[in-house]
């Protein structure tokens, strides 16, 4: 066996046969981390509602013969019923061993053009959806002994970026839930870490009137003169649902290229 392979096998045995709630699953970054997990022997309840993705996903599973993937296309602003859902996943699958906190809104414009309900409504899906996963996982992850609880930040939580303002509030929060998480979960075996994303190649680029006028900006402030790829961040999630990041808790990762170096 060469070097590799051995990689690859010890990569597959740390998550196999784990149980991971995914939100934005089928997104930009999601649906490359999600096709990674399965690839790996996991199990992956994903979560997203845009039908269109949903259908990119399930036709890539279905291309590579690839098993263990629950779509639940639940409304993240609907915590009740996300709730309800949860659990039923939960009975289900013997419980939840990984929760990532993917999934976004983020509207742009100027920051006094914002009304406090258009605050809330980002709060309500970046966040307190978040903390529905959380609660909805969290008692069987106390019962295993065992848990990984994976938020996704962002650069932009670092400041300098215009016309986000209720979004960047929202990684911000997700920041701090992971230090406070961190603190209160560690003594049940569970981690809690964030991973902040630089500027990936996404549809959040859309909102950009000069995408290669962004490009630029964006090579311009990371260290590392390439764009990032999906499996950038696939890699750092695989490690932080592993056995292998077991003590590494309350931690914000940056996966930008060296942005926040800038």
């Amino acid at each position: 066996m060469n070097l590799q392979t051995k990689k690859e096998k010890a990569g597959v045995m740390s998550v196999a046969d784990k149980t991971i709630l995914y939100t934005g699953a089928a997104g930009g970054l999601g649906a490359e981390t999600t096709l990674h997990f399965l690839r790996a022997g996991a199990r992956v309840v994903a979560i997203d509602n845009d039908r269109k993705k949903v259908e990119a996903l399930l036709g890539r599973v279905k291309s590579e013969g690839l098993q263990d993937l629950t779509m639940c296309e639940a409304d993240l602003a609907d915590h009740a019923d996300l709730r309800r859902r949860l659990d039923e996943k939960a009975r289900e699958l013997g419980g939840l061993d990984v929760v990532i906190n993917n999934a976004a809104i983020y509207p742009s414009k100027p920051f006094e053009q914002y009304t406090i309900e258009e605050h809330q409504a980002v709060q309500r899906v970046n966040v307190d959806a978040a903390i529905v996963c959380v609660q909805a996982a969290l008692p069987g992850m106390r019962e295993k002994g065992w848990g990984r609880i994976i938020n996704i930040a962002s650069v932009t939580a670092y400041g300098g970026w215009a016309n986000l303002s209720p979004y960047v509030q929202s990684k911000g929060a997700l920041i701090g839930l992971t230090r406070a998480w961190a603190r209160e979960f560690g003594q049940y075996g569970i981690t809690v870490n964030a991973i902040a994303p630089g500027a990936f190649p996404t549809d959040a680029e859309k909102i950009h009137p000069d995408p290669k006028g962004y490009t630029r900006f964006v090579l311009d402030h990371q260290a590392v003169k390439r764009r990032g790829h999906p499996h950038d961040i696939a890699n750092a999630l695989m490690f932080f649902a592993s056995e292998e990041s077991g003590f590494i808790t309350g931690q914000t990762v940056n996966v930008d290229g060296g942005w926040v170096m800038h």
